[in-house]
């Protein structure tokens, strides 16, 4: 029989989640399985249009749709008629639900807002032999204007922090030289906790309980809501990686009222001013979304200038797409033709900041985690290349030689220098 396909759409908290899923459903037969996304109307699109295809590759399986998208419009992919079920994403999660696949049908998706609990399917070794994902919060409590994520992961819950650091002993003991904390707002972690620990805690906690762990690095977060424990770790420890997301979204201050953020362009600057002097190596990726409705020419330069002022490198660029459901669907729309170019302005301007960053990086000594034998990414997740096969999840001392195709050349070097 044919073995399980899985499709994943959208973050890494979902990649995580199809992970987690391929492990609960061990020994499932001739089966589809796609982890939709619903950040945007686009994605949704996509997710959509690969159903359809992989029914018509896959003609006698049976195809599942779980994921945000599913999550929030249950029956119009049950409505598909080349869908067998749609899971919720508290059902795919569970052992239960995958113990009884072979007779579920129809749409199986309850109410996420009751969800409470986040940590029952921990799965250790997500990733590449080199890196592994952690889970440490699911769900959101804010309600950007433009966000429908919400309505799909539900209520912010947090992992306790002895779970998370068990889960990552183990991680380490089997050879992990490097972890990621991931989650759907990270800075929320710990609101739902006994005490309300800010998750600087959680971080700190692991950096002294798992003295072996070589590097840590958190992914996005919310730079306002970054905890002055979190601020410390960031600033002193060096096993924490210096390279922060920052989910940014706008740098107009009009703008970012109207997508109810929680930030100004000052704070972020501020922000990124203060973590530079304490870590001058720190490099930062950003969310961008280009054509907000009822952005100006004046308020779309502001976001173009932020990128500088505040040292970005690696952005991650979004033109506006209106989600129904949400307010910003509701506000009146900047042109679709304008809302293009200035997606493709912010991205040339990325493109830019990373060919500076990486030319920058030519004649320094990096340490370098092997994912792949020949490739390999530095403390701040550029990528390095090598001419030798470097052994896997190991980190190697580097000199970087050049650049070439928007990727570090680098050569080992010993302990020595």
């Amino acid at each position: 029989m044919k073995p399980p396909i899985f499709e994943t759409f959208g973050c890494r908290l979902n990649a995580y989640e199809t992970e987690a899923m391929r492990a609960l459903s061990a020994g499932l037969e001739n089966t589809v399985v796609v982890n939709t996304c619903a950040v945007t109307a686009e994605a949704v699109r996509q997710a959509r249009q690969r159903i359809r295809k992989l029914r018509r590759e896959n003609p006698s399986a049976k195809l599942i749709v779980t994921g945000c998208a599913a999550q929030i419009e249950p029956e119009r992919f049950g409505a598909m008629p080349e869908v067998d079920l749609v899971l919720g994403n508290l059902e795919k999660m569970q052992a239960d639900t995958w113990a009884g696949i072979d007779d579920a049908t129809g749409i199986l998706v309850n109410d996420i807002m009751a969800a409470t609990e986040t940590a029952g399917h921990l799965i250790d070794g997500f990733g590449t032999r080199a890196r592994a994902y952690v889970q440490v919060q699911n769900g959101c409590d804010h309600r950007c204007t433009f966000c429908i994520i919400p309505y799909g992961r539900g209520n912010s819950r947090s992992v306790p922090a002895g779970v998370v650091v068990e889960q990552i002993k183990r991680l380490v003991g089997t050879g992990y030289n490097e972890v990621v904390l991931t989650g759907v707002d990270m800075t929320s972690w710990g609101a739902d906790l006994p005490g309300q620990p800010p998750l600087g805690n959680l971080v700190q906690r692991i950096l002294k309980l798992v003295p072996d762990l070589a590097r840590l690095r958190i992914s996005s977060i919310d730079s306002i809501e970054a905890d002055p424990a979190l601020v410390e770790a960031i600033k002193f420890d060096k096993r924490l990686m210096p390279h922060l997301h920052l989910s940014l979204q706008a740098g107009d201050n009009m703008i970012l009222k109207r997508m109810k953020r929680r930030h100004s362009r000052e704070e972020a600057i501020e922000f990124c001013a203060e973590m530079r002097a304490a870590r001058p190596e720190i490099v930062f990726g950003a969310d961008i979304i280009a054509g907000f409705p009822t952005e100006s020419d004046a308020m779309f330069e502001n976001s173009m200038r932020l990128v500088d002022e505040c040292g970005l490198t690696w952005l991650h660029i979004f033109p506006f797409s209106a989600r129904e459901g949400t307010p910003a669907a509701r506000i009146p729309p900047v042109d679709g033709r304008v809302v293009k170019a200035r997606a493709a302005a912010l991205r040339a301007l990325g493109a830019a900041r990373v060919a500076a960053y990486l030319e920058g990086q030519v004649g320094q000594l990096h340490n370098v985690l092997l994912e792949k034998p020949l490739m390999g990414r530095t403390e701040g997740f550029a990528e390095v290349v090598f001419e030798q096969p470097q052994p896997v999840g190991e980190v190697v001392n580097t000199l970087i030689r050049g650049v070439k195709g928007g990727q570090l050349e680098g050569a080992p070097v010993s302990s020595g220098g």
